[in-house]
């Protein structure tokens, strides 16, 4: 049976540890040797894209980057027509999207492994290098504790989902109005989440402060309203204080200093985010590895 990374919770702990184990074994196998890659954009990237097509190539395949409107889903050809297309010439499909539906379509139609580079729901990738950061720091997360800091959108989620499957805890700091559902509590439990109105209360004692843009991409018109219902949310060097003294900070990118982030953080000496981001590479040619090895699924994926 094919497998696909749509979320986090599409894999097991152990499965995580694997994924985590390949990404950063020394020698990665060449797992993808002779064979493509669609890496389709439909968000424009720049950490995204450079790390995934450096993961193809360092598993020994070639990427080929589309931009959304070269396919046109739904409008060109449906998503489905797009999906089975690329499959004709690829051993994956990694995608950036707007919908998270599009990637559901794509892996009711394929027999080959998707890999979701950023919908509007998750963003599996990116939680697996904020694990493989604090794991770099603290060793096992076990019995950890991570603040996030802002909007309860798909990186808070994803991040939330691997936190629980590594033994860690979440506490979100949220607006009024920008927090996770009861059905979204629900998915987190694993990682046993609490909610908070004051971020000094979501950060107190905590070992990690993790914050993200404001306003997310497709989110422009909400820009103003957005700045003013997250004033008094920034990440200041006030409430990393909070936090515990060896707390670290960590921001997905792009970061906005002076909005969700005072710069004295972000370039400061408690911040991760550049490690982060350079983890990237390593969760996308784990992912990738895990998913073409054959150990993510019954048996491994016929060659293209």
């Amino acid at each position: 049976m094919t497998r696909h990374l749509l979320d986090i919770d599409d894999l097991s702990a152990s499965e995580l540890r694997a994924v985590l184990d390949a990404a950063t074994e020394r020698r990665p196998p060449r797992v993808l040797e002779g064979r493509g890659v669609a890496c389709v954009f439909e968000k424009p990237s720049a950490r995204t894209r450079n790390a995934t097509e450096m993961a193809v190539v360092q598993l020994g395949g070639h990427p080929i980057t589309l931009r959304g409107e070269e396919v046109g889903f739904d409008v060109r050809e449906t998503v489905e027509d797009v999906a089975r297309t690329l499959a004709c010439y690829h051993a994956a499909i990694c995608a950036r999207v707007f919908d998270h539906k599009v990637l559901e379509r794509m892996t009711d139609v394929v027999d080959i492994p998707v890999v979701n580079l950023l919908s509007d729901r998750a963003h599996p990738c990116q939680a697996l290098a904020d694990v493989l950061t604090l794991e770099h720091e603290f060793g096992s997360l076990a019995g950890r504790t991570v603040a996030y800091i802002g909007d309860f959108n798909n990186v808070a989620r994803s991040l939330g989902l691997a936190l629980g499957l590594s033994g860690a805890t979440i506490r979100l700091g949220c607006p009024p109005g920008y927090g996770p559902s009861d059905i979204d509590l629900d998915q987190l439990t694993a990682a046993a989440p609490t909610v908070h109105e004051r971020p000094e209360e979501a950060v107190k004692g905590a070992d990690a402060v993790y914050t993200d843009v404001w306003t997310s991409m497709g989110q422009e018109a909400e820009m103003q309203q957005r700045r003013g219902a997250f004033a008094g949310w920034t990440v200041t060097p006030a409430l990393m204080a909070a936090a515990s003294p060896s707390a670290v900070f960590l921001h997905c990118l792009p970061a906005h200093r002076g909005e969700e982030v005072d710069a004295a953080v972000i370039d400061g000496p408690s911040s991760r985010v550049w490690p982060q981001a350079s983890y990237r590479l390593d969760a996308a040619r784990g992912a990738l590895s895990w998913l073409l090895s054959g150990q993510g699924s019954s048996s491994p994926t016929s060659p293209r």
